[in-house]
């Protein structure tokens, strides 16, 4: 038996994916590189200009200031140096 993919016109899923393009033109890109909207819960989301998704804030600044520090350590690279912490107590108790 053969199945065809007949869940969605072809003329539907064109429309779907330009109007999210068209949605996603209309935001105003920050830095010229990303955007941020808010989430269903209150929570903010960031999304690079091709789309895909950033970082995630409880407010606006946060995401802001969160994205502009995560594409700085992408584009620059993270430091090497990374902080350990002992989680022993010396002495006697």
């Amino acid at each position: 038996m053969k199945t065809t993919e007949t869940n969605m016109p072809e003329n539907s899923k064109e429309q779907e994916q330009s109007e999210s393009k068209s949605q996603k033109q209309n935001q105003e890109l920050i830095d010229d590189v990303f955007y941020v909207e808010p989430t269903k819960y209150g929570a903010w989301k960031s999304f690079h200009k091709d789309g895909h998704g950033l970082v995630y804030a409880l407010d606006k600044e946060g995401c802001i200031s969160g994205t502009r520090f995560y594409l700085k350590g992408c584009q620059e690279g993270w430091p090497d140096d990374t902080m350990t912490y002992d989680g022993t107590v010396g002495g006697k108790l």
